[in-house]
């Protein structure tokens, strides 16, 4: 729960508080959601040193936000597994670390009786300031979204607590946080409070702080002014809670109660280690930054969820709670199958938590942050994580019924508000098997928006459903949420056309026709450009609540997401040779984006086509281009997903989330190995093997021999260009020999991953209403409905 980091002063950037950039630093906080977009996330409770006041007055230093800001010393940062560390030009060095729910802290001064506060040649013309360390504490959140809040300094103990009522970053409703503060290495000389930029040394407490009247800048605490430290530096303990302040000073003391910072940061890399020893890599002839992106991305992808268990304020439970699901839409193609496989128990307990809060709540979250229900991007893909568990034996202390009681809940019950949980328009759903443009929803309210991104997951989810309810023997759920997972088909227009208008304002047309497109109540195709909402047109058009009918996407895009029956969708596209063929353009045109989670699927999916080595050039091509160690090395917001993108490419095999397939490619390294888990508690099965092992014969350090030739799995011939989780679950070697061209390895029919084709349904196209023919837009252009 504990993520300490310095917060800069980066306008739209900083939502998990700390950017690299120029911008200044603001204060140090102790709870942050990492990688997200949204508004800024957390980061309640800052704390802010100065080493002294000018003219040693209290009054003439910096307390507000908006004002105290000092620049960072450049390449003084350091980051590692548990630890945090900043140079600012006031002469003042930050050092931090944590616990699971406590920030320590180490601010080290210069020691010197007058103090330097700046590096440029102005600054140092300036007189210093008289060496007397002064702390605020502030009650601000990143977002300066608190809507009340107290705090109170005891000077004798140097002991501050205090509390907030904030906003969630993308979701809806507030949610309380406690904070205790102890500070240790200096006497106190004074103390007092502040609001704004206004401090004095009465009262000791601010009570409903915020609550009657406007604060603009948010700032209000208090601070504290320490003698001269005996070894220059002053360490500060942060408990925080979302239960009470008592709980808070709890945590802190139970966790940290000896302020011994070497200690905490050992054991904060201990448990990293840990954590990361489920992992086991063969570095040989690896650049030390590809070894870096691999490793960071698995760190990050650990990042979130994050596990609030004991701290749930909402209920009383003896299930764990996580919270951070930021979102579920970003993190089931790819976090959550990582986790699964080198982190089983954490996932299990995730399904737990969502199945908890289902319980409590009355739906499953789409996403969720700081005890509030956050917006839904799509589908109802907690659904999916919830299969993708059941469909790969996760099983302890999972109540399979409660599970898939949520899942139905989700098909068949719309809430009243679907923006924030489950699906809407789900009676033309179950009806009409599509989401209209122009569905009269008297259900429910949300976005009219995103039909066709939303419908493509929806059929997804049913058909992942439909897997739950068979291993379940519900038979008849089986067969009714397997034949809706066949409802993408209804959005395909097969005569709709890519156009597109070229830097002359010229309509150009490419060969390829067949798209998933809006739909009328009526069955009319509605149009929306093809391209609109990818890197090349309109790119950032296509949000929550914006009218269109993709998110974050384009049509194109949205038209390979059928991972329950990609034969099927290679039928319409023309066959195999042509699938690849517009796959290939796909990717080339610059109409794919990876910078969101959408486009990781379709790197991997010319396995479909037979054609596995295109996915291995595709995956050699993004990295190390667009996912790498440079500051720049994330194309996207991270999610905790992009980093587990990075990782399965690594290792060299991607998940098709909710189902038991994973498509392989050779790894980026000589061998991985990933721990095998115990059997489940009660099964009397023997584990066979401790690792499972993937494995490259004929490594090429050069990275030009990527396509695989042949493959052995446990020492027998593989020609799948695929396998199962029972991999990851038994053990054994995977056995690579690869080649600088394109075998015949994976491309055979019986070889390529499982379809699970419904009964073919009408695709409709109504005389007079193709859209094949209608001009590109600049924005998009309805053609009224034949009556």
């Amino acid at each position: 729960m504990a993520k300490a980091v310095a917060d800069t002063a980066s306008p739209a950037e900083n939502a998990a508080g700390f950017v690299t950039d120029d911008n200044s630093v603001i204060g140090f906080s102790h709870m942050h959601d990492s990688g997200t977009g949204g508004n800024p996330s957390l980061g309640n409770f800052p704390l802010f040193f100065h080493p002294g006041c000018p003219d040693d007055d209290f009054t003439k230093c910096e307390y507000s936000v908006m004002t105290r800001g000092v620049p960072r010393v450049p390449g003084s940062t350091l980051a590692s597994a548990g630890f945090f560390g900043i140079n600012l030009t006031n002469s003042v060095r930050a050092e931090m670390t944590v616990t699971a729910h406590t920030a320590l802290y180490r601010f080290s001064f210069p020691g010197t009786s007058t103090v330097e506060v700046g590096m440029t040649e102005e600054d140092k013309l300036k007189p210093g300031v008289p060496y007397s360390p002064l702390v605020v504490v502030d009650l601000v959140d990143l977002a300066n979204s608190r809507n009340a809040g107290g705090i109170q300094v005891y000077p004798e103990s140097a002991r501050v607590i205090g509390e907030g009522q904030y906003n969630p970053s993308f979701g809806y409703g507030r949610y309380q946080a406690f904070f205790c503060a102890d500070f240790k290495g200096a006497e106190i000389r004074r103390s007092g409070t502040f609001i704004a930029n206004n401090a004095t040394e009465e009262p000791k407490f601010l009570d409903s702080v915020g609550a009657g009247y406007y604060i603009p800048t948010g700032s209000a605490g208090v601070w504290i002014q320490f003698d001269k430290p005996a070894t220059n530096s002053i360490l500060a303990r942060v408990g925080v809670s979302f239960i009470s302040a008592d709980k808070a000073c709890e945590n802190a003391e139970a966790e940290i109660s000896n302020f011994e910072f070497e200690k905490v940061e050992s054991d904060a890399q201990e448990a990293w280690t840990e954590k990361m020893s489920a992992i086991q890599v063969d570095a040989t002839g690896v650049s030390e930054e590809l070894q870096t992106t691999f490793w960071s991305g698995l760190y990050r992808t650990m990042l979130s969820p994050q596990n609030y268990t004991g701290e749930n304020y909402l209920w009383n439970s003896t299930e764990p709670y996580f919270d951070s699901f930021y979102c579920i839409w970003d993190s089931f193609r790819a976090q959550h199958p990582l986790l699964t496989i080198i982190d089983p128990a954490a996932q299990t307990q995730m399904v737990r938590a969502l199945i908890n809060i289902y319980e409590h709540e009355g739906k499953l979250p789409d996403c969720r942050m700081s005890f509030c229900k956050g917006y839904t991007q799509g589908g109802s893909n907690a659904d999916v994580v919830i299969a993708d568990a059941f469909i790969k034996n996760l099983t302890e202390g999972i109540n399979w019924d409660k599970a898939y009681e949520a899942v139905v809940s989700d098909a068949e019950v719309e809430p009243q508000n679907w923006g924030l949980e489950g699906r809407g328009n789900l009676v033309s759903w179950h009806e009409l098997g599509w989401i209209p443009w122009n569905d009269e929803d008297k259900n429910g309210t949300g976005p009219t928006s995103r039909t066709v991104s939303r419908g493509v997951e929806y059929a997804f989810d049913d058909f992942c459903i439909s897997r739950m309810a068979e291993g379940l023997g519900h038979e008849a759920d089986a067969q009714k949420y397997y034949q809706r997972g066949g409802n993408w088909k209804n959005y395909w227009n097969s005569e709709q056309r890519d156009r597109y208008r070229d830097t002359s304002g010229t309509v150009v047309s490419t060969q390829y026709t067949g798209f998933m497109q809006p739909r009328m109540i009526n069955g009319t195709f509605r149009y929306q450009n093809t391209r609109t909402c990818s890197p090349i047109q309109n790119q950032h058009s296509c949000y929550y609540d914006t009218g269109f009918d993709t998110y974050e996407g384009s049509p194109w895009l949205y038209s390979f997401f059928v991972p329950q029956d990609m034969a099927g969708l290679i039928g319409l596209m023309g066959g195999p040779e042509s699938f690849v063929e517009r796959l290939t353009f796909f990717h080339k045109s610059g109409i794919s984006y990876m910078g969101n989670e959408q486009g990781f699927l379709p790197t991997f999916q010319f396995h479909y086509g037979g054609r596995p080595g295109l996915s291995s050039f595709w995956t050699h091509h993004y990295i190390p281009d667009l996912f790498n160690a440079s500051v720049n090395g994330i194309p996207g917001n991270d999610d905790c997903a992009m980093g587990a993108f990075t990782a399965f490419s690594l290792m060299g095999f991607f998940p098709v989330a909710g189902m038991d397939v994973y498509l392989l490619t050779p790894p980026f390294f000589p061998e991985v190995r990933l721990r095998v888990p115990p059997p489940p508690p009660g099964s009397n099965g023997k584990q066979q093997h401790e690792w499972a092992v993937i494995r490259v014969k004929n490594f090429d350090p050069e990275q030009k021999a990527i396509y695989i030739q042949s493959a052995t799995l446990n020492g027998k011939t593989h020609t799948r260009n695929w396998i199962t989780h029972d991999f990851f679950l038994k053990g054994g070697v995977l056995e690579f020999t690869v080649g600088k061209t394109e075998g015949s390895w994976g491309t055979a029919e019986q070889d390529r991953p499982p379809s699970y084709p419904t009964v073919d349904m009408p695709v409709t196209t109504h005389p007079g209403e193709s859209m094949a023919d209608h001009e590109p837009e600049g924005h998009t252009e309805v053609k009224p409905e034949s009556k």
